[in-house]
């Protein structure tokens, strides 16, 4: 298309009648560029054009390009996309370049030869946006949860070079970007790489990449969507969170994954729980969901996740580490260890069988420098508040020298078998035991003993495993009486010693008893048959069995009706009376009255071991059996006549019998 313009006169004032010599003479213009080309841009497929105007310049105007003449006259038909716009009254020669591309991005320049004039080179750049950019593994990309990947963006054939950006769910995120030059040396490839590090949350989020330069500032974009597999995430919960043991407990195993879930595994404590292949199990709870876990395992096509949970089981306590008997040397320290375990947190006490004293509160006690006194049972005691109570002994034995316990004064009659008993307790058990009285002298396996003496040793189950040794007296004599008995046993820590005497219990001889006294308890125990005595849970009875002693009834007589025996006993020398809470023991000697009192032990702790410290019982009852029964046919007779006489006879014998108390 060509441009016209109005031929505009370069003069329009009026010209003088008269001029001085010097302006009289037209003046003469030289050639010159009034315009120049300039340096442009224009992006590739756009019209460009080039301006060249010469003034007072009437010859040929050409250009070039890149020193190349494109040739004279307005079409140029080299280049048919060229073509010169000329207005010769302007002197305006434009190079007008349709369609610019990339051949065009050269410089250029308008000459006048008839004038030897050239115009300045102006530089036409042509502009080439990038392609359409490009992400590898677009459109949607497959990554793999944790491993690390780049997202590459290809931008190709820009020119200028292409800027790339990136941008996360819309939000601008740092790339590092490269270019490589094409083979024109013109146009260049960009490629920008985005670093990521996929997790399983990802999946569904776009990336999308950007490429701009100066021929398209607003940019090409393309979009990729992450896929991110993954192995199962796994959230396990327990309903209730608390349970007492034997209460049932819902496990819940709650699970998403990509790809898809391909099964669930129960297992506890590390052992597989068969059957156990839903997403919920249900079971039992007992002591030990609190120690050993339960796990839940997902799988899928990606991996596997193993979630495990502990069960707050509330328990009574459970022994885990049982205490060892253990045996040390005197002055040696000692350790004794035990291990409880309980739900709520348990409280652990230590002490020594028989005490309230607590030891220690800890798992370990520590004893210093032990004694044999500290031998014995030590008891570890659990606490579960509100749970319950669990308990464990242990005995601790102490090496040392014997310990002798027996009463240091012993009791014989005159006349009859009397015994001196040693009990021996020793660890290790006792190597050597000797017996020393008067002149003699007893040791096993040396040394004689008279006639009226023996001895014999035994081990007493009842007093822990210890050793009896017991020194019998045939028809003991009044010589025995006078004698201290030395019991002493050696082993290899030492020896032990102990000196015991033996002291004549009385014998009540019955004709030195006034007879109205034992008539008169004669006739009271006789109207007191069946009758309650002081204390209300005592009562007595009438035993018809002829015994010998105590110790031959034992076995066939209940233990009450051995107690009401021992208490009610008279024999032909003495006579013993029972009184409420005081046995009183009437005793004649070389006709002399006397009466002894000694204390009277519970009912439930009277045994025959303690009421051989009256030994006037035996005999006395038997007697008084035959007594009893003579004197109840009596009454039956001659009830009427001796009635009156037995009252008498029952008052002064009362006043004499309690005068007799008080002396």
């Amino acid at each position: 298309m060509r441009e016209t313009s109005e031929r505009i006169p370069l003069f329009s004032l009026p010209i003088p009648s008269s001029l001085p010599p010097s302006l009289s003479q037209p003046p003469v213009w030289t050639a010159r560029f009034s315009q120049e080309p300039a340096d442009q841009s224009v992006v590739r497929g756009q019209r460009v054009i080039l301006s060249c105007v010469v003034f007072n310049y009437s010859g040929i105007v050409q250009w070039t390009k890149d020193g190349l003449a494109l040739g004279i006259g307005e079409d140029l038909r080299a280049w048919p996309r060229y073509r010169v716009l000329r207005v010769q009254e302007l002197g305006q020669y434009n190079l007008e370049i349709l369609s610019a591309d990339l051949s065009d991005d050269s410089l250029y320049e308008c000459q006048a030869p008839d004038a030897a004039l050239r115009s300045r080179r102006a530089k036409l750049t042509v502009l080439i946006p990038p392609d359409d950019p490009v992400i590898d593994g677009g459109p949607e990309v497959l990554l793999n949860a944790g491993e690390s990947y780049n997202l590459s963006c290809v931008s190709r054939g820009a020119k200028p070079p292409s800027m790339i950006e990136w941008l996360k769910d819309g939000l601008p995120v740092d790339g590092a970007a490269s270019a490589t030059v094409l083979s024109d040396r013109k146009r260049v490839t960009t490629r920008s790489y985005l670093p990521v590090q996929p997790v399983d949350t990802d999946t569904g989020r776009n990336y999308s990449c950007v490429a701009t330069n100066l021929a398209i500032p607003m940019g090409k974009i393309t979009t990729v969507t992450l896929n991110v597999h993954h192995q199962p995430t796994v959230t396990l919960s327990i309903e209730p969170r608390s349970v007492l043991e034997g209460e049932r407990v819902t496990f819940t195993c709650q699970a998403h994954a990509n790809p898809p879930i391909m099964g669930y595994r129960w297992a506890k404590g590390g052992v597989v729980l068969q059957g156990a292949r839903e997403s919920v199990f249900t079971t039992k709870a007992d002591h030990s969901f609190f120690t050993e876990p339960v796990s839940c395992l997902v799988f899928n096509a990606v991996g596997k996740t193993n979630v495990s949970i502990l069960v707050d089981v509330h328990f009574g306590p459970i022994l885990l580490v049982e205490p060892q008997p253990k045996t040390v040397d005197v002055d040696s320290d000692v350790s004794l260890n035990c291990k409880w375990a309980g739900n709520p947190p348990l409280t652990l006490t230590w002490f020594k069988k028989g005490s309230n004293m607590v030891l220690s509160n800890s798992n370990q006690l520590y004893l210093k420098s032990v004694s044999q006194a500290d031998a014995g049972q030590y008891v570890c005691k659990a606490i579960v508040p509100r749970i319950g109570v669990g308990e464990t002994e242990v005995t601790l034995t102490v090496n040392g020298p014997p310990i002798i316990s027996s009463d240091p004064v012993q009791y014989a009659v005159r006349g009859e078998r009397g015994e001196v008993k040693c009990f021996i307790a020793s660890t290790p058990p006792p190597d050597k035991i000797v017996w020393a009285w008067k002149e003699n002298v007893w040791e096993k396996e040396k040394g004689t003993l008279l006639e009226r003496y023996t001895v014999e040793q035994s081990k007493s189950a009842a007093e822990g495993g210890g050793v009896l040794s017991t020194l019998t007296i045939n028809n003991v004599m009044e010589s025995d009486f006078l004698s201290t008995y030395n019991c002493t046993a050696w082993n290899s820590f030492g020896p032990g010693t102990m000196i015991i005497s033996l002291e004549e219990t009385g014998v009540c001889p019955r004709e030195n008893v006034h007879p109205a006294v034992f008539n008169l308890f004669r006739i009271f125990l006789l109207g007191r048959r069946g009758v309650t005595l002081g204390k209300p849970d005592i009562k007595v009875e009438t035993i018809n069995k002829e015994t010998h002693s105590l110790e031959e009834d034992s076995g066939s007589v209940s233990t009450a009706s051995r107690m009401v025996k021992a208490m009610y006993s008279v024999s032909s020398r003495g006579m013993c009376v029972l009184v409420p809470d005081t046995v009183y023991t009437a005793c004649s000697r070389r006709k002399n009255l006397r009466f002894t009192q000694q204390p009277l032990p519970a009912l439930h702790h009277l045994t025959l071991n303690k009421l051989n410290a009256f030994p006037c019982y035996r005999s006395f009852f038997n007697t008084f059996k035959f007594h009893f029964l003579f004197s109840r046919h009596t009454l039956l007779l001659s009830f009427p006549l001796l009635f009156c006489f037995y009252l008498l006879l029952c008052f002064f014998s009362f006043i004499f019998f309690f005068r007799c108390l008080t002396v």
